[in-house]
């Protein structure tokens, strides 16, 4: 009698564990797993529930707005925020690997959505920093399967990552010939408004160089103009290096993934099984290779 009931208990036991794997399961397929129906209805609520905290909280931020609307604000303010924890609670739940979710890009974010609110209950002024939830908008790719978007992205990035030792050099350079500029500045400039130390003068020449010009500090002696005026159009050619970097970086990209075709020789995307231009099978030429 005694072994039934411990064998009825292990099996209750079992069942118990069976079912709370599987309530696990469901919820992942929902919060996480866009290309079922129920999934990307839940996404796309989930990011109109973003816009419209975000119009919330550009709302708060008027004051003429907020004061007479400050109730509402706040009580939906406060709707949104539970509403993302309790999206936040489900996806750590359901996750699969719950430490790579909560540490990862898309945990740290949706954590972020609900953080400033709660910290805000002891310290006033973080309640503008909740528009990070727009970031989560990024979510639209992968709930429409706009996968070209992303594959465009990764391509960006990863001409970005190959660029990056060539701009860090140029910035370098850059670095050095500003504060060359900003000491011969508050040399020439001895005396004036803006240059009476060499970090603004330096200032000065990161806003001169760059093209945006505040107007903050201007220089009065005629060396300071036509040094001025010398740095000012060098930054044009200056601003476009990196651009051209990252272009050159992106073309190298696009000729690395490509595949030409032998019976009309046009450049198609490696992972093509046919040509788009003639129809004519690329497996073939991947054999080639």
């Amino acid at each position: 009698m005694k072994k039934t009931k411990e064998h009825k208990t292990a099996k209750e036991f079992v069942k118990e564990i069976s079912n709370t794997i599987d309530l696990r399961n469901r919820i992942n397929d929902i919060v996480f797993n866009a290309h079922t129906p129920l999934g990307k209805l839940f996404d796309i609520v989930i990011m109109l529930m973003i816009i419209a905290s975000i119009i919330t909280i550009v709302l708060h931020s008027i004051p003429s707005v907020n004061h007479r609307y400050h109730t509402l604000i706040y009580s939906l303010d406060w709707f949104f925020t539970v509403c993302f924890l309790v999206e936040y609670c489900l996806r750590v739940y359901s996750a699969k690997n719950r430490k790579q979710y909560a540490f990862g890009m898309w945990g740290i974010i949706d954590f972020l959505a609900v953080f400033p609110s709660i910290i805000s209950l002891w310290i006033t002024g973080y309640q503008t920093i909740q528009v990070i939830r727009i970031v989560r908008l990024l979510r639209v790719f992968k709930v429409l399967r706009l996968f070209r978007f992303i594959s465009e992205g990764y391509a960006l990035a990863q001409a970005m990552k190959a660029s990056l030792y060539k701009i860090a050099v140029f910035m370098s350079f850059i670095f050095i010939l500003v504060v060359l500029l900003g000491s011969f500045m508050y040399v020439i400039e001895d005396g004036t408004p803006g240059f009476e130390s060499i970090p603004s003068s330096i200032y000065w020449g990161i806003v001169t160089i760059t093209t945006v010009g505040f107007g903050d500090i201007v220089p009065h002696t005629m060396i300071g103009k036509f040094t001025s005026s010398v740095i000012m159009l060098a930054g044009y050619a200056i601003i476009a290096v990196p651009t051209g970097i990252i272009t050159g970086e992106v073309v190298k990209q696009k000729f690395r993934h490509t595949i030409k075709c032998f019976e009309c020789d046009h450049e198609n995307d490696y992972n093509n099984k046919f040509c788009s231009e003639c129809g004519d099978s690329l497996l073939e030429e991947k054999t080639c290779e």
